[in-house]
């Protein structure tokens, strides 16, 4: 089945201005089959995810965090939750504001301490074509990392997979899907 998703976006449980509600419905207007919630660790309120279970929407809904970790300054990855596997995306190097060589120590640092699966290619959903090299041994994922409704659809990934959790991640770790751009 042919599935698109966004793999990156914030809410009012965070710092997003859209709620969960909100970022569903305007997701689901843009024709997407997936996304995932990663609000951040150290704003994240409580039980807001519980919401999750009570919406009624066709669309699969992952619930995560976007990591905060100190690797010679701080940076993020998201966890994303299937119902059996995890998948970790190094968020937005460019955003680092480092030469590409130390960007790439950074991330390579990141991972011998968690699992990275994939690295983020797009800072708020436009794209850094420089990441996109074999030097980075992961996955590249375009993401939108949206906060806002304009920021809703900028990147996404597509693949052809069973229409389930587990079935995406596992699409990703295997670099079986492509990026997409809106414009």
């Amino acid at each position: 089945m042919h599935l698109k998703g966004a793999l990156h976006v914030h809410t009012t449980c965070s710092d997003g201005n859209l709620s969960i509600k909100q970022v569903v419905a305007a997701y689901t207007g843009l024709g997407f089959d997936f996304i995932a919630l990663t609000d951040h660790d150290y704003l994240m309120r409580n039980g807001c995810y519980d919401k999750v279970r009570y919406l009624k929407t066709d669309l699969i809904v992952f619930t995560g965090l976007e990591l905060t970790v100190f690797e010679k300054g701080y940076l993020h990855v998201n966890r994303i939750d299937g119902d059996r596997e995890t998948l970790h995306i190094f968020n937005h190097p460019a955003e680092m504001d480092l030469p590409l060589a130390k960007a790439i120590e950074r991330i390579n640092a990141v991972a011998e301490r968690l699992p990275i699966d994939a690295v983020e290619i797009t800072t708020k959903g436009f794209r850094t074509p420089e990441y996109e090299i074999d030097a980075i041994p992961f996955p590249k994922v375009a993401t939108d990392d949206s906060h806002t409704r304009q920021g809703c659809g900028r990147a996404w990934v597509e693949m052809d997979c069973a229409r389930d959790k587990d079935s995406i991640i596992r699409a990703i770790k295997n670099n079986a899907f492509w990026n997409c751009y809106a414009g």
